[in-house]
């Protein structure tokens, strides 16, 4: 058998140039691939942003109030051991738990005295609504959104709405958005009462074990209420925005 030459065992000059510029062209694909992947995911956030701002606005709350939401739920979700991509994701989606508001009449809405009967059904729907709202799409996303707008007014003790699951029925990240949000809706000021101290809205949390909230996200709060408060004025102090619920990493106060 006659051996290979040297000709039959190298690339010819032309076709390594040729190799190099397909090898670069492939380079520069993939990465203008992935920034168009990392801009359609960033579309797909703004647009749930947007819509949880709408829904905030119609309710008279501040846009800092959802952004407040999305950093709390992440903390609590990675001192709860939860992975990064899941409490980033959380962060994200979190912010768009009350998004259903937006399809609640604004005399029921916008009412300062207490609810009758009827309206309090009607306002019970906005679960419901953002549910629909959000789980159209096969997004992973806006699916933890709609598992949050579906599930966090649901308690530990199986007594919420809008389908009384109890215990651990209610998907984590409805558990952990219902802790976050009821602690930073005491925390802030609102038309119709001033803001309650940290102190006071952690007893409330702690009244609460076993009732609304799931116990051992109870204790876990406790544990870190001083870096969730630092957290809480970090957000309000530097007027953070949906940019840094979607750019900046995610991290533990």
């Amino acid at each position: 058998m006659t051996p290979p030459t040297r000709e039959t065992t190298q690339f010819a000059p032309a076709a390594a140039v040729q190799m190099e510029a397909i090898i670069s062209d492939l380079g520069r694909m993939y990465q203008e691939r992935n920034q168009a992947l990392q801009e359609v995911a960033r579309a797909h956030h703004e647009a749930l942003f947007l819509l949880a701002q709408a829904a905030e606005y119609k309710d008279d709350d501040t846009g800092v109030h959802i952004v407040r939401i999305g950093f709390l739920a992440e903390a609590m979700a990675l001192f709860l051991g939860q992975p990064q991509d899941y409490a980033l994701t959380l962060r994200k989606a979190a912010p768009m738990h009350d998004i259903g508001k937006i399809g609640i009449p604004d005399q029921v809405l916008k009412k300062p005295g207490p609810f009758t009967p009827q309206e309090r059904a009607v306002m019970n729907r906005h679960p419901l609504i953002g549910a629909d709202i959000l789980g159209k799409s096969r997004i992973a996303l806006f699916q933890m959104a709609a598992e949050i707008a579906l599930t966090h007014h649901e308690r530990w003790d199986g007594s919420g709405y809008p389908n009384r699951l109890a215990g651990p029925a209610i998907p984590l990240s409805g558990r952990i958005v219902s802790l976050v949000d009821y602690y930073d809706a005491l925390t802030m000021d609102r038309v119709y009462r001033s803001a309650l101290s940290h102190e006071k809205t952690v007893e409330m949390v702690q009244a609460e074990r076993g009732k609304a909230f799931d116990p051992d996200i109870v204790d876990c709060f406790v544990r870190h209420s001083t870096a969730i408060r630092a957290l809480r004025e970090r957000v309000t102090r530097t007027r953070m925005t949906f940019s840094d619920l979607a750019d900046i990493p995610p991290e533990a106060a």
